[in-house]
């Protein structure tokens, strides 16, 4: 089989966002088979998973191939298991507030930041009845990675075709940072230089909810992403989450209520704002100077700078109180950053604020270690500011302009 025969996603210039999602009790507030299937098959629902588990123990069984076995077996002679029964049972599947528009809503609003958000499942529920939801039909995901099944010629569920545990979850972040996502591509082991990843995993997103997210959850944690732990707002039980924040497996935790304005709104909606500023401070670093424009009077002056920090969600250059550059910005706050590099120019348009607290100052000074001789955080002298409103467009004569805002 060649490399050939498979579909590839190619790095751009605009940064990339990949939220990554579990679908049972992340999404949807109950276990997706148990919103239908297992009262059809005349099962109560707690004696179906008692059951899967049974079968599984005894026979060194995955956990996964148990419920799908359980599924085909259970089926016969009270309903036709094909993907048409499957999808309609996901249609019904409950969602959590806010689910069904959140998808092109947060792409939206990364289109706003310059940066492209894309949307995956990773789930060990089955593919069939995710595709069967709303969000689905509506084309919100780029790629569903669940457990499915294989169908005869008649269209009848006979095999596992795929079946995705917690341990096996990990290899679809990796497919998704080399843009390689064919589950069949053997792309995935080619080796990739850092700077030609599609997704570098400090722009990954994964919320899930329990144990079974744990091994993506560590390694988004491990290469700079964000992981974050989902509980059920309408019990408020978060015991998992608690768990998962003591034991650092996740970074952030939330209600699962995705409408506009929610907490796990806003926490997204920053990780995306600090997504482009991150390529706007790679870029200034990779240059290592940038010219800052600023007005004296009607007189405009331009000087080389050096420093740039993230720190708190903000982008921070320093300078000290003495220089002219100083009195210059308090009195206009509006500037200019210009910078090339490789080929390529940045152009920052933005409103400078100063912070003067003192954490401000040490985060920049440790970033800056040089800087140690001639300034100190409580010198009276040392002074930050943070871009606000800021739009900075990357321009080449070989691609069109690229914005990202923040």
């Amino acid at each position: 089989m060649t490399n050939d025969l498979f579909v590839r996603k190619e790095k751009t210039g605009e940064p990339v966002v990949a939220i990554c999602y579990d679908f049972d009790k992340t999404l949807s507030p109950d276990d997706m088979q148990a919103q239908g299937y297992i009262q059809s098959v005349g099962y109560d629902v707690p004696k179906f998973w008692e059951a899967c588990t049974k079968l599984a123990r005894e026979n060194d069984m995955d956990q996964n191939l148990a419920y799908m076995y359980m599924m085909l077996q259970e089926s016969e002679g009270k309903l036709i298991l094909n993907r048409k029964t499957l999808e309609e049972y996901g249609s019904k599947v409950q969602l959590f507030p806010g689910v069904e528009d959140w998808f092109e809503r947060i792409r939206a609003y990364g289109k706003q930041k310059g940066v492209i958000v894309e949307h995956y499942i990773i789930s060990s529920g089955l593919k069939e009845m995710i595709e069967g939801t709303v969000p689905a039909r509506n084309g919100a995901f780029e790629k569903i990675y669940a457990s499915c099944f294989y169908y005869d010629e008649k269209g009848v569920a006979r095999w596992p075709a795929q079946v995705v545990n917690y341990t096996n979850k990990t290899q679809f972040l990796f497919r998704i940072e080399k843009g390689v996502l064919d589950i069949n591509d053997p792309g995935v082991n080619d080796y990739c230089a850092p700077e030609d990843r599609r997704v570098p995993f400090r722009n990954f997103v994964y919320i899930g909810d329990s144990d079974t997210d744990v091994p993506c959850m560590r390694l988004v944690n491990a290469y700079g992403g964000h992981s974050i732990g989902v509980y059920n707002h309408e019990t408020g039980d978060k015991t998992k989450v608690y768990k998962m924040m003591y034991e650092n497996r996740i970074k952030y935790f939330a209600a699962a209520n995705y409408e506009e304005g929610s907490e796990l709104d806003q926490l997204v909606k920053c990780i995306i704002d600090r997504t482009a500023m991150q390529r706007v401070v790679d870029f200034l670093k990779e240059a290592g100077t940038y010219y800052l424009a600023t007005m004296d009077g009607d007189q405009p002056r331009v000087r080389p700078f050096g420093t740039v920090n993230l720190f708190e969600g903000k982008l921070y250059i320093q300078t000290g109180k003495m220089k002219d550059v100083s009195k210059q910005i308090h009195k206009n706050p509006k500037c200019e950053i210009c910078a090339f590099n490789n080929d390529e120019w940045l152009r920052i348009s933005c409103t400078l604020v100063e912070d003067d607290r003192r954490e401000a100052k040490v985060s920049m000074l440790d970033a800056y270690p040089s800087l140690q001789n001639m300034y100190s955080a409580d010198d009276r002298n040392t002074e930050v500011f943070y871009m606000k409103d800021a739009t900075a467009t990357f321009s080449s004569f070989v691609h069109a302009p690229e914005v990202v805002k923040f």
